[in-house]
């Protein structure tokens, strides 16, 4: 073998990985000693990446049906994220189009304007599956991104010849089938006929609006207020991945590998598997299609698998010597300091027009005893530093932070390297929900701090 001339030739590199991002303040303003260790954390690794779960505009365009936040933050804030050590960010959420079309793609202008790398959005379907590069002193590293919770608006669409292609996210579709006996089937079945909908069916399929949907066995599958039912012995809700969205995903991580040493996939999901408690709106165990998904990343080629979105810690896996995270939680979480919302927020919570957001938002949570604010588990994550050898990961560093649970809005939020007893708590967590894939971490002190490591 030829001496190496370039030090990406050695294959080794160290890449950290974090969650949501939902940042609204500056971040520089701040002295404590272990936030700064963390932003030395992220500065220190070759490459550091994290979800961007904000837009980042002027209020230029109108908004859409939120379900919660209405994302918005100063575009200054994208300099902040890079003060911090950020390389790249993912882009493709179910926030994306809470400000419509036109707040997306302001807020890719801007990723463009403060030289961030973003990957997961774009003016096309090709675009927003493309990746973004992040050039490092040890090698070149592909990063993209995807979302499996979004609206039907701001999934991206592929352009023909004679017509362009749709801006939005690079969605990563999957179908439900909910088994249920005999007894239930047979109810679904009537109510379609009673309420008039197996009749507006058939008009449907008549005119041709629906497409080509009658291949089903009707006696054994249906569909009730656009869901799948299936005839089986036992109740289950089963998931599977669109195999057009998995073809196309994969020309581009392909693709990738041919400009690129690394590759790495980050995919916000909110749906959830069938095991495990609660907490908002999601169970702690992933959902089936993206367990499958992101094995499949690892064996087209990707160093990592990257997933947020549930807002807290689901399982790491070890799968073919890469690192899976399953859920990275929150990295920063401001969505609290939002300036400005419509009113159709204000009145699902029955404020009227005197009402600020400070009202609205302290309302929200009940004044912090409900929802987000009421549960340490969204506020205690960790960041994720991979560190590889000769191309082979060597070993995982957990750095669990703390993002101020309990404390006022205008403090919560900011991530800083966790003490104890919240840093052990934060992995002991981890240990447990990362058991059912066979992952072993150990609890440590290194130089006064708790962390986690995962050695291969």
């Amino acid at each position: 073998m030829t001496t190496p001339i370039y030090d990406a030739e050695r294959r080794d590199i160290s890449i950290a990985v974090g969650g949501d991002a939902m940042i609204t303040r500056r971040m520089r303003a701040f002295e404590e000693p272990r936030f700064l260790k963390l932003v030395e954390v992220l500065r220190a690794a070759d490459v550091s990446l994290v979800n961007l779960e904000m837009l980042f505009h002027d209020y230029e365009s109108s908004w859409q049906w939120s379900s919660a936040t209405y994302t918005r933050s100063d575009p200054r804030n994208l300099d902040e994220l890079k003060w911090m050590g950020i390389n790249a960010v993912t882009t493709a959420s179910n926030h994306s189009f809470d400000f419509s079309e036109g707040g997306f793609l302001t807020t890719l202008e801007h990723c463009q304007e403060f030289d961030l790398a973003h990957a997961g959005g774009g003016r096309s379907l090709d675009e927003a599956r493309a990746p973004a590069y992040v050039d490092s002193a040890r090698g070149r590293v592909a990063v993209m991104g995807a979302t499996s919770t979004f609206s039907e608006q701001s999934r991206a669409g592929a352009g023909r010849p004679d017509f362009a292609g749709r801006p939005g996210v690079n969605a990563l579709r999957h179908d439900i089938a909910h088994h249920v006996q005999q007894d239930v089937f047979d109810a679904l079945h009537r109510a379609n006929l009673e309420l008039g909908y197996e009749e507006e069916h058939t008009s449907y399929r008549h005119f041709g609006f629906r497409g080509d949907d009658d291949a089903a066995d009707h006696s054994t599958e249906i569909d009730f207020l656009d869901h799948k039912f299936i005839l089986d012995e036992e109740f289950a809700v089963r998931t599977a991945l669109n195999e057009d969205d998995r073809l196309g995903m994969g020309n581009w991580i392909r693709g990738a590998q041919k400009q690129s040493d690394w590759q790495v996939y980050g995919v916000h999901c909110h749906e959830s598997g069938p095991d495990g408690d609660f907490h908002g709106h999601s169970r702690v165990s992933p959902p089936h299609f993206l367990v499958d998904f992101a094995r499949w990343t690892i064996d087209q080629g990707c160093a990592a698998f990257v997933g947020h979105g549930p807002h807290f810690l689901r399982g790491i896996e070890i799968y073919k010597n890469r690192p899976i995270f399953y859920s990275l939680g929150n990295f920063v979480f401001q969505n609290e300091s939002v300036l400005w919302l419509p009113h159709e927020a204000y009145r699902r919570f029955g404020l009227d027009f005197n009402s600020t957001p400070g009202d609205y938002l302290d309302t929200r949570s009940g004044g912090g005893t409900r929802a987000f604010a009421a549960d340490p588990v969204f506020w205690q994550s960790v960041v994720a530093v991979c560190n590889y050898a000769g191309g082979d990961l060597k070993e995982v560093v957990l750095y669990p932070i703390d993002m101020g649970f309990g404390r006022p809005i205008p403090q919560r939020g900011r991530p800083v390297l966790a003490e104890e007893p919240i840093a052990r708590e934060t992995l002991q967590w981890l240990q447990e929900v990362s058991r059912p894939f066979g992952t072993e971490i150990s609890i440590e002190e290194t130089d006064g701090d708790v962390v986690g490591v995962i050695r291969v």
